[in-house]
C-alpha cells in the first residue's frame, strides 16, 4: 500500500516529526532480494529490493556488509514500517537523518570566522595566519547578509581581519569598524547558505577579483582559494557541514600559469649593472645603497629568497679568500605586521619555506659572491645578532626598505627603455634568473631544486619557457640516437 505520510506525532506543531518528512510518498510494498554478485573491483556485493515496484540497489566492498544492510532492511520490515518510495530507505531513518540535520549548529560566517582563526592561531606562522584572515575576509563579502545601512566592501574586510585576531575577542573594535563590525556579526549568513548555489557563485567571484571589480593576481586567487578550502575541512571536522561546498566549483587554470616571464630575467651586464647601481643610492653618509649590494648579490648569484638573505648570519657562511664558499641557510625572516605575529614584532622568525623547523639549505657560493660578501662584512659588520643584513638602525630588513632602494637603483642602472619594461622588476626576478641561469648552464634539475629549495616538479613548471640555447644540443643527442649524424653531415 503506498500512501501519503500525515501520520501525526504529539510534541510541536509540526507534530513532533523533523521538517522536510511531511511530502514524503511511504509504501509497504517492499521486498528485499539476496547479495549477489557482480563485476566490480571496488565493490562487488550488490543488494537490490523493491518499493512500490520500484528496484533500488546497494553495492559493497564485503558480503558482511552487504549482509548488514539487508539485515537492517528486513527488520524494517518485520516491524510494518513504510519505505519512501523516492529513496528507498525506511522512514525511521529518514526521520533520523533529518533530525540531526535540524540540530546541527550552523554558526554565522562571522562567528564561525573567529572561531577557526583561534583554532588555527597557535599553529600557524604569522604570515599564514594574515593568508588566512585575507581569504575570511574576502568570504565575508559574499556572506555579508543583506539590510539596510550595510558597511562598504572595504570596511567588512577591515572589520574581518580585525575580528579574526583571537587578542581581540573580548575588545571593543576601533571606532572606525564599530558599525561595520555590529553589522556583520548580526546580519552575516549561516554556513548553511554556502550549499546554496547563488552564495557559491558569489564565493568563487571574491576569491578571484579584486575590490575594483579587476581579476586578482593568480597567486593571490590560489592563497585565498587555499585558506578557504581549509576552513571548510575545519566545519566538516565540527559537523557544521557534510561536504566541502569548494568541491562543486572549479576554475579552469590557463596554459602557461605560474611560468616565469622571459621578459623579466637580467642577463649577465645587466645584472652587474644593477648591482653598482644600488651601490648609487642615497647619500654618501648614510650608505643606504651601498650596505645593500650584498644582499642583491645573494639573489642574483645564489638564488636565495629575500627573506632568507635577511636572516643569513655571518656563522653560517663560509667565505674563503679565493674559490668557492658556501652558504648555510637555516632561517627566514618573513615580514608580517605586529598583529600576526607572537612576538609583537613586523617580522616573523622561521625555518626554511617547506621544510622542517630545524632543517637546513646549504647553497654553493660563487668566487664574486664571496668577494662581495667579505666585502660587506668588512665595511659594515654585522647586526648585534650576526645577521649580514640590517637596516641602517642595525634592525631587521625590512621589505620596504630594500624594495625603495631597488626601485631608485633601477633607473640608474638600466637604460630609460629598460627601465620601463618588466626587466628585473622586482628583487626576486634576481632570483628567477639566478635559477635560469643555472638551468641553461645543464645543472641537473634535481640539483638545481635542492640549490633554490623548490621540488624539481617546481623547476620544470615555473622555468619551462625560460631554458635557452638547449634545442641544437638536444637535437643532436637525437640525430646521433637515431644514426642520423652521419647523412646530415
Amino acid at each position: 500500500m503506498t500512501h501519503r505520510n500525515s501520520q501525526q506525532f504529539s510534541g510541536d506543531r509540526n507534530g513532533g516529526r523533523p521538517s522536510g518528512l511531511d511530502e514524503l510518498m511511504l509504501s509497504t510494498e517492499v521486498r528485499v532480494w539476496k547479495v549477489s554478485k557482480i563485476a566490480s573491483k571496488k565493490a562487488p556485493y550488490q543488494l537490490r529490493w523493491v518499493v512500490a515496484g520500484r528496484v533500488r540497489h546497494a553495492t559493497f566492498p564485503t558480503v558482511a556488509l552487504a549482509e548488514s544492510r539487508r539485515s537492517e532492511l528486513w527488520q524494517a520490515m518485520r516491524r510494518g514500517e513504510a519505505f519512501d518510495t523516492e529513496t528507498g530507505l525506511p522512514e525511521s531513518e529518514l526521520r533520523a537523518a533529518a533530525a540531526k540535520k535540524n540540530t546541527r549548529p550552523d554558526p554565522s560566517w562571522w562567528n564561525f570566522s573567529r572561531e577557526y582563526m583561534a583554532a588555527r592561531w597557535c599553529t600557524t606562522a604569522a604570515k599564514t595566519r594574515e593568508g588566512l584572515a585575507d581569504s575570511l575576509a574576502t568570504v565575508a563579502l559574499a556572506m555579508m547578509g543583506e539590510g539596510a545601512k550595510a558597511p562598504t566592501l572595504e570596511d567588512v574586510r577591515f572589520a574581518v581581519r580585525w575580528a579574526v585576531i583571537p587578542a581581540h575577542k573580548d575588545e571593543e573594535p576601533p571606532p572606525e569598524l564599530q558599525v561595520a563590525c555590529a553589522w556583520l556579526s548580526a546580519r552575516s549568513l549561516p554556513l548553511s547558505a554556502l550549499t546554496d548555489p547563488k552564495v557559491l557563485r558569489d564565493v568563487q567571484y571574491r576569491l578571484s577579483f579584486k575590490l575594483d571589480d579587476t581579476p586578482a593576481a593568480r597567486e593571490t586567487y590560489k592563497r585565498r582559494r587555499r585558506g578557504f578550502n581549509t576552513a571548510m575541512e575545519h566545519a566538516i571536522e565540527a559537523g557544521y557541514l557534510d561536504e566541502n561546498p569548494l568541491a562543486k566549483v572549479k576554475r579552469t587554470a590557463s596554459k602557461g600559469e605560474g611560468v616565469v616571464d622571459p621578459r623579466v630575467l637580467v642577463n649577465q651586464a645587466q645584472g652587474a649593472q644593477l648591482l653598482a647601481a644600488v651601490s648609487y643610492v642615497g647619500s654618501i653618509h648614510r650608505n643606504r645603497g651601498r650596505r645593500l649590494v650584498g644582499f642583491f648579490a645573494c639573489q642574483l648569484y645564489a638564488a636565495m629568497r629575500p627573506a632568507e638573505a635577511v636572516g643569513l648570519r655571518e656563522a653560517d657562511c663560509y667565505l674563503p679568500e679565493k674559490g668557492w664558499g658556501t652558504l648555510t641557510l637555516r632561517e627566514t625572516r618573513p615580514v608580517s605586521g605586529k598583529k600576526w605575529t607572537d612576538s609583537g614584532k613586523r617580522h616573523d622568525k622561521r625555518g626554511l619555506k617547506a621544510r622542517e623547523p630545524d632543517a637546513d639549505r646549504p647553497v654553493p657560493a660563487p668566487p664574486l659572491l664571496v668577494a662581495l660578501l667579505r666585502a660587506h662584512i668588512m665595511e659594515f659588520g654585522t647586526a648585534k645578532d650576526g645577521r649580514l643584513f640590517a637596516n641602517e638602525r642595525g634592525d631587521v630588513l625590512g621589505t620596504s626598505s630594500y624594495w625603495r632602494v631597488w626601485q631608485e637603483a633601477r633607473p640608474i642602472g638600466l637604460p630609460p627603455d629598460k627601465a620601463v619594461s618588466p626587466l628585473g622588476r622586482r628583487p626576486y626576478d634576481l632570483r628567477h634568473t639566478c635559477i635560469t641561469n643555472w638551468l641553461n648552464a645543464g645543472v641537473p634539475v634535481a640539483e638545481v631544486a635542492r640549490r633554490a629549495g623548490n621540488s624539481p616538479e617546481v623547476i620544470h613548471r615555473r622555468y619551462e619557457g625560460c631554458i635557452d640555447g638547449h634545442e641544437e644540443l638536444n637535437n643532436k643527442k637525437i640525430e646521433k640516437a637515431m644514426g642520423w649524424a652521419k647523412s646530415v653531415e
